[in-house]
């Protein structure tokens, strides 16, 4: 995909926020915190899996390096 926008660390630590999100909403909260948690944590494990954050897309950021053209 040529839009990401995500460095690997980044996704990597997305995806663990998630997962403590969706961990926390089942496991560890109840009503409207745990039903919070279980929603929110589709954000972070959405990016992480694609890449872009429209976020950083909007601001101008990007964690990832852009990339040289072969020969270079």
């Amino acid at each position: 995909m040529s839009f990401v926008n995500e460095a690997g660390w980044d996704r990597l630590a997305r995806l663990v926020v998630g997962l403590v999100m969706v961990y926390l909403g089942w496991f560890a909260m109840d009503g409207l915190w745990g039903a919070a948690f279980k929603v929110f944590a589709l954000i972070p494990l959405v990016t992480a899996a694609v890449g872009w954050d429209p976020f950083y897309a909007v601001f101008g950021v990007a964690t990832r390096r852009p990339r040289r053209p072969r020969g270079s």
